[in-house]
């Protein structure tokens, strides 16, 4: 953004966007009533309970007293004692929670809405409840906002356990819920629960783990030289500053368009700056054309980055984070920022494996993915991306993994990674503080730059132009002649048209949002938007005390976000996720209200690993945020079996407590070597990785509009 970070007084250091502030006003569009039911359920999900003297000291566990737990979590009595007394219904959290749910797909929005208006009543309440809003008071039935906590969590664990739509509903409000009230923060850019969970945010002044100054860019914004950040502009200024970037621009109304807009001439134009859209301007600009870079979101640097969970994921991903398919079973991950997924990025840069390169060479007849063209191109990529091999010191999630590995005699692998060796950061998915991580925003977005390309940032793409003419020798009757964008201008408060005339245009904002762009465009191809491939992954935990005999220290949170892999199968890898306490507490299976506080005391000691798949089944993007996904069988399959490799892994390790993401809450207590017996280990571990609606899959888009030879099989042609 235009705004360059500075210290406020009593702030963490930042860009405002992303340190967190309190909504001046709501949209979500609920009634006084369904609000009133709706805090209701946040109440219960998280209830103010009276501390437990046991749980003061971390007592949740049979084999250990939990006092290791409180001395690394740096928590007082005091804290835990508020962290235990907070409520999800006290405060904004509820309106935040209502906010959320606009975001989700509309079934699961007319749905939330529809079960909170039945519990407005009080006949609507004992049809969904039963007899637990049964009172001895006449009329001997009340609304579910004026039910006890108690029985208000009986209902939500009957949910839970039952079938569609109240376990939709359940599931969206329990996963927003917990979001919203682990990742809300004060105006000081805290949170007082987070003492008590053993979490808290490296101060920006000090050095996070090293790393090599020849990594960082020589500017610390080395994009403002091309950068027009429209949402802070007028009709006025935004035409001033097209004109200062050496653009030009006409302003135009004809009965072509429902409203005046600028249109702006060009050699090319971009629609993202990810990973394609930052080389695509690199190479067009190097060979003299202008280009323009057209970015929905905005832009920071590594002064901006506050690794503050929920305002920068609200600035940096795809509907804020809040991304799903329709069936409400797989999260989708998408940037939404100058440089795209390279700027939030976990940091693994993995070569595309021979395997692979030969499957696109053969099957879809494309044979430069196996030429050595192509494997130059993947060393100029690393090269300019500064790919290491190896890690000084890895985080605790890392170190579990490959002491797992060892124990079982597994072998877990290095992961190369665009930062130094002597990265120690666990929040590049939240954009690297430290500047060490390379993303096109540094790198091929900053050489463009240097060369006259211009980038839109708050401008979205509505539709590719296409005018008809002479069939050539391919039979097409069109062309693109640009493309038709919107910009968010005067603070979001206004929209402005821009066309944008080009001689080339090139579609690359990513899997999940090339195929509306096409479709909007009026192409017809019944393959744009098919084959959508999301690398799948399920989950799995394991609690490691802090006092356990196998001492690795450390906290989830902390160092390099993937380092170490295993690799399953041909298809299926383990690694480490980034989980903040948001993403933490949205996944983890929700018993009861003291459960799962329970649950978050151990957070920063709480290790993930996932399980990944090469998907051979295929997704389906309709249209914005309408992505349709489920794995296929044989996908869970390898799903399944990458799992039960993981928790074993996890075990050998030496967690105590082990599970995965099943909402049933199902663990298996480790107390002891005899469970590294393959045999019995397997018995115990089978009944978490069954077929179970219930696993929660998380995946990012790697392949919408596939390419190929034959139109038949191929959303773009070669």
């Amino acid at each position: 953004m235009t705004m360059a970070a500075e210290e406020v007084t009593g702030r963490r250091r930042g860009h405002p966007l992303l340190q967190g502030r309190r909504r001046e006003r709501y949209t979500h569009g609920l009634h006084p009533a369904q609000m009133d039911a709706l805090r209701a359920m946040c109440g219960a999900l998280i209830p103010s309970l009276l501390p437990v003297v046991d749980r003061l000291h971390g007592g949740a566990d049979d084999d250990h007293d939990g006092r290791g737990d409180q001395q690394m979590a740096g928590a007082s009595k005091d804290d835990l004692e508020r962290f235990y007394l907070a409520s999800a219904a006290g405060g904004t959290i509820p309106h935040e929670v209502a906010e959320l749910v606009t975001r989700c797909v509309w079934e699961a929005v007319v749905l939330v809405k529809i079960v909170l208006w039945i519990l407005t009543t009080k006949v609507g309440t004992f049809a969904l409840c039963g007899r637990l809003c049964v009172t001895s008071k006449f009329p001997y039935v009340c609304k579910f906002a004026d039910m006890p906590v108690e029985r208000r969590e009986e209902v939500l664990k009957r949910w839970n356990r039952a079938r569609w739509p109240l376990k939709i509903t359940f599931v969206v409000i329990k996963i927003l819920c917990h979001y919203a009230f682990y990742t809300m923060v004060n105006e000081n850019s805290e949170k007082p629960c987070w003492k008590a969970i053993g979490y808290n945010i490296p101060e920006l002044d000090e050095p996070r783990g090293g790393g090599t100054t020849e990594a960082r860019p020589s500017s610390p914004r080395p994009l403002d030289a091309g950068v027009v950040e429209t949402r802070g502009l007028n009709d006025t200024t935004l035409l001033r500053s097209l004109e200062d970037k050496g653009v030009a621009v006409t302003t135009q109304q004809d009965d072509t368009w429902s409203a005046h807009h600028h249109t702006v001439r060009c050699d090319a134009v971009i629609v993202g700056s990810g990973c394609g859209g930052g080389v695509a301007a690199a190479v067009l600009s190097a060979a003299g054309h202008k280009v323009i870079v057209v970015e929905k979101g905005d832009y920071f640097t590594a002064a901006d980055y506050t690794s503050i969970e929920g305002p920068s994921m609200d600035r940096l991903y795809e509907k804020g984070g809040i991304f799903c398919s329709t069936n409400v079973t797989t999260a989708l991950f998408a940037g939404t920022t100058v440089g795209g997924g390279s700027a939030v990025n976990w940091s693994a840069s993995i070569r595309t494996p021979e395997t692979v390169t030969r499957e696109w060479a053969v099957e879809h007849g494309l044979p430069v993915f196996a030429s050595p063209e192509y494997a130059r191109a993947m060393d100029a990529v690393c090269a300019r991306l500064a790919v290491t091999d190896g890690c000084r010191e890895e985080g605790f999630q890392n170190k579990i993994i490959r002491r797992g590995c060892e124990a079982l005699g597994l072998k877990a692998d290095a992961v190369p990674r665009n930062s130094s060796e002597a990265h120690f950061c666990g929040s590049c998915h939240l954009g690297c503080p430290t500047g060490d991580k390379r993303g096109t925003d540094t790198t091929w977005l900053a050489d463009s730059v240097s060369r006259g390309v211009v980038i839109l940032t708050g401008c979205k793409a509505e539709r590719v132009v296409l005018e008809s003419c002479k069939p050539g020798r391919n039979g097409r009757r069109k062309k693109c002649v640009g493309l038709l964008a919107t910009c968010s201008g005067d603070g979001g408060i206004t929209k402005k048209l821009i066309r944008i005339e080009a001689k080339v245009s090139i579609a690359a904002c990513g899997a999940l949002m090339t195929p509306p762009l096409l479709r909007n465009s009026g192409l017809k191809n019944r393959h744009i938007g098919r084959n959508l491939h999301l690398h799948p992954v399920s989950m799995a935990w394991g609690y490691f005390p802090p006092e356990n005999k196998l001492m690795i220290a450390g906290k989830c949170y902390e160092g390099g976000i993937i380092t170490s892999m295993h690799r399953v199968t041909d298809r299926t890898i383990v690694e480490t996720p980034a989980l903040g306490p948001g993403c933490f507490a949205s996944l983890v299976p929700w018993e009861s209200g003291r459960d799962m506080k329970d649950r978050m005391r151990r957070y920063a000691r709480t290790a993930h690993a996932f399980a990944l798949v090469r998907d051979r089944g295929a997704g389906q993007v309709d249209g914005e945020g309408r992505v349709r996904y489920t794995p296929s069988k044989d996908d869970v399959h390898e799903l399944r079996d990458g799992l039960r490799r993981t928790l074993r892994i996890l075990v050998a390790a030496g967690a105590t407590e082990v599970g995965t993401h099943r909402s049933d809450g199902l663990r298996l207590r480790c107390n002891g070597s005899e469970l590294l017996s393959t045999r019995l280990l397997a018995q115990k571990l089978t009944p978490m990785v069954l077929r179970w609606w219930r696993h929660t899959y998380l995946g990012s888009g790697v392949r919408g509009c596939t390419l190929g030879r034959m139109s038949v099989r191929s959303g773009v042609p070669t």
